[in-house]
C-alpha cells in the first residue's frame, strides 16, 4: 500500500505536469503584421503589443491575450449590403429634413481600433455604441440641412459635419475607436414621382452650371482678345513716341545748326528761308519781285531757268523787262 508521502508527492507531480501543460498550451502567442495584442495580467490590461513574431506569457488564469486587427473596419449604417451593391434600407435610414422631407439616407463608416484596452474594457458592445453615434451624427445632420442639399450637390458639406459630429461623440464615450472616413452612400426619396421631379431639377441645375461655365470661357475669350489689343495698342504709341521723339531731336539739331548760320550771317539766311518756304508752299508757281521804290515789275523766270539748265541750252534766258517800250527806247538811245 501507498504511504501518505507517496501520495502528496504523486499529487506534486500532477500539479507540475499541469503547470507545464498549461505554459505549454497557454504560454505563447504569435502576433501578426496586421495584428495587434492586448496582454492582460488578471483583468487588468498591462501591455499592447504591436511587433509582429512570438509572445510569450505568464498562463492561464494569470495573463491571457486578446487578438486585434490593426486594419480598416467598416460599419454599415441603415442599409444592408450585398455583392457590394445597396439591397435593403433599414429603419435607421428613414430621417426628416429640415424643410420636412422624408428621405431615406444610409452611411458607411471606417474606423480602426485605436486604443485596445478602452475597446475592451469600457464598455461591453463597442461596435453598437459606434453604430448608434454613426445614426445619430447623420439624423442631426439630415435634420438641419434642406431636401435640395441632401439631394443635389452639398452631400460633400454634409458628409464633413457627420464625420466632425461622429468624432466629437466617440471622442466623448472613450470606446478605442478613431474613425477615418465618413462616406454617404445614398439620399433617395420615397416615391418615383417626387424622384423623378427632383431629377429634373438636378438636370436643369447641371445645365444652369453648363451654361455658366460656357459664359465664363467666352469672358475670358474677350479678355483676352480685349488683352492682346490693348499690349498692340500700347505698342503701336511707344513706336510712334520713340519716333517722335527722334524726329523732334533731329528737328532740335537742325535748327540749331540754322541759328548758327543765321548768327554768321542773318540776311542770307532770311533769304534763304524765306525762298525754301515759297518753294515748299508754292512749288509749280512763277515767282515775281516787285520793288515799292519804282512802278516796274520784274518778271523772273525760276522755273524756266531751271528747266532750261537741265536741258541742253547753256545760255540762260536775259531778264526780260515787262515794258517793252521803255526798253526800245533805251536800246534806241
Amino acid at each position: 500500500m501507498m504511504t501518505i508521502k507517496q501520495l502528496l508527492a504523486g499529487f506534486a507531480s500532477l500539479i507540475v505536469i499541469a503547470v507545464l501543460a498549461l505554459f505549454l498550451v497557454t504560454g505563447w502567442y504569435i502576433v501578426d503584421e496586421s495584428e495587434q495584442a492586448a496582454l492582460i495580467t488578471f483583468g487588468k490590461v498591462e501591455e499592447t503589443v504591436t511587433e509582429p513574431g512570438l509572445k510569450f506569457k505568464l498562463p492561464w488564469p494569470i495573463q491571457k491575450v486578446e487578438i486585434l486587427s490593426r486594419g480598416t473596419y467598416n460599419l454599415q449604417v441603415g442599409y444592408q449590403e450585398e455583392g457590394g451593391e445597396v439591397v435593403e434600407f433599414t429603419n435607421e435610414a428613414k430621417m426628416i429634413t429640415g424643410d420636412e422631407f422624408i428621405v431615406f439616407a444610409d452611411l458607411a463608416v471606417q474606423w480602426r481600433i485605436s486604443d485596445p484596452e478602452q475597446f475592451l474594457f469600457s464598455t461591453e458592445k463597442p461596435e453598437e455604441v459606434l453604430y448608434n453615434a454613426a445614426s445619430a451624427s447623420l439624423r442631426e445632420v439630415i435634420g438641419s440641412s434642406n431636401i435640395d442639399d441632401a439631394l443635389t450637390d452639398q452631400r460633400a458639406e454634409i458628409e464633413a459635419k457627420v464625420f466632425e459630429n461622429l468624432v466629437s461623440l466617440v471622442e466623448i464615450y472613450q470606446i478605442g475607436i478613431s474613425i477615418q472616413d465618413v462616406k454617404l452612400q445614398d439620399v433617395e426619396l420615397p416615391t418615383q414621382e417626387v424622384r423623378r421631379a427632383f431629377t429634373e431639377v438636378t438636370d436643369a441645375r447641371e445645365e444652369r452650371l453648363t451654361k455658366i461655365n460656357e459664359a465664363q470661357k467666352y469672358e475670358n475669350q474677350l479678355i483676352n482678345e480685349a488683352e492682346g489689343e490693348k499690349d498692340a495698342i500700347i505698342s503701336r504709341a511707344e513706336g510712334q513716341k520713340i519716333e517722335r521723339v527722334e524726329r523732334a531731336r533731329g528737328d532740335i539739331a537742325k535748327f540749331d545748326a540754322l541759328f548758327e548760320e543765321y548768327q554768321v550771317n542773318p540776311d542770307v539766311t532770311r533769304q534763304r528761308l524765306m525762298l525754301e518756304t515759297l518753294e515748299q508752299i508754292l512749288p509749280d508757281t512763277e515767282i515775281y519781285i516787285m520793288d515799292n521804290n519804282s512802278d516796274t515789275i520784274n518778271y523772273l523766270p525760276i522755273r524756266p531757268i531751271e528747266r532750261n539748265n537741265e536741258g541742253s541750252s547753256s545760255n540762260p534766258p536775259p531778264l526780260n523787262n515787262q515794258s517793252d517800250d521803255e526798253g526800245g527806247e533805251e536800246n534806241n538811245e
